[in-house]
Parts: structure tokens; sequence; C-alpha cells
């Protein structure tokens, strides 16, 4: 009769395994996106001229202004704005609530940063990565365009916008590594999403806005 304390050692060593085996998988699924996707991530003066830069949203404080990371990724759409590289700013975040306004914020800082109202396409309703490339789609009639981020985040982005027929480009911003804490979670995360990129690709489910 098998003892109760090897049975234990059993379980654990089985579930062991099973994470080891899981974690691997993760691993190599981010590796897949990421060689899926980097010949479309080029620095700014290797970007094609193309008709709309997407910025996808991040935090945003209680009076509205951006944060740190978010406000990098607005500077750098104003960059290409102002190169001529984009003819326009597509500013998709979660507007959602009068308490909380991503795309409000980041309106206003795209103004202030020099691109004109006219040329700012704003959409409240970009609540994660695969609704704000969908909504570019289908909402906004988007085939081609860039995606503005943190570099880390722009393989998930590119493969989403890939698995819908977009022919997207991503030029990223790393002027925020210099807070490696955040930079690191944030890049940690993009390994747990890429699980859902899966998710939301196969499963083909509409945008939530």
């Amino acid at each position: 009769m098998q003892d109760r304390g090897d049975t234990r050692v059993g379980v654990v060593r089985a579930l062991l395994w099973a994470g080891a085996a899981g974690f691997g998988g993760v691993l190599a699924l981010g590796l897949a996106v990421r060689l899926a996707t980097r010949s479309r991530i080029v620095p700014v003066d290797r970007l094609p001229l193309l008709p709309v830069a997407l910025v996808l949203g991040a935090e945003v404080y209680a009076d509205g202004e951006p944060s740190p990371f978010l406000r990098a990724r607005l500077d750098l759409a104003a960059e290409l704005y102002r190169k001529g590289l984009v003819s326009r700013v597509l500013a998709s975040g979660d507007g959602g609530s009068r308490f909380y306004d991503e795309t409000g914020g980041m309106r206003a800082y795209l103004l202030a940063a020099g691109v004109p109202e006219e040329r700012l396409l704003l959409d409240p309703a970009g609540f994660d990565t695969y609704d704000s490339c969908l909504r570019a789609r289908d909402v906004f009639g988007l085939r081609r365009l860039v995606v503005v981020s943190q570099s880390y985040h722009l393989p998930r982005a590119l493969a989403i916008c890939r698995a819908l027929g977009v022919d997207a480009w991503g030029v990223g911003d790393e002027t925020v590594r210099s807070s490696p804490r955040t930079w690191a979670h944030g890049a940690r995360r993009e390994l747990a999403a890429n699980l859902k990129l899966v998710w939301d690709v196969l499963s083909r489910r509409p945008a939530r806005g």
C-alpha cells in the first residue's frame, strides 16, 4: 500500500512538471509572436508613409493627465505626424466613464503637442488591444496603419492586426525603460496576454464597444 507521504510527493511533482510545461508553452508562444512580427517593427526613420497612427491607451491620472508610459506613446505619435509619416492620429483607449477617460486625456495632450483637432480620431471604446485593433478596422475603416506603444507591447498588437487582416507596422517607445520595474512588469504581462490573444483571435469575439 502506497504511503500517503509518497502520494503527496507524487502529486507535488506532477504539479511542478505541469507548471513547467505550461510556462514553457507561454514562453514558446511569446517567441512565436515576436518572430512573426519582428520585420514590421521599425524605427521612425524606416517607417513607410501610412494614413493613421493608432495610439493604444494606457493609464491616465484623476486629473486627466496621461501617465509617463502613455505620454511617451503620444509624443511618438505626434512626432510621426510632424514628420509627415502619418496624416491622422487615432487615440484609442478606455473612455467609457466620466470618472475615467483615457481618450479625453490623450486628445488634450495631442492638441497641446501640435496635432490639429481635425487630424485627430478618438475611440473611447478601445478597452483592450484587441478591441482597439478590431474597431480601427470595423468602425474607422482602416486597413493600413502604424501601431504606437511601448516596444514590448507591439508584437502582440501587430499579431492581432495581422489576424484581423490589417496591414500594420509598429513603432515602439523605449524612453520609459528608465522605470525598470514598471517596464519589466509590462513585459512579463505580455507573456500572459499572448494567451488572451489566441482566445480573442480564435473566438472572433466582437469588440465590447
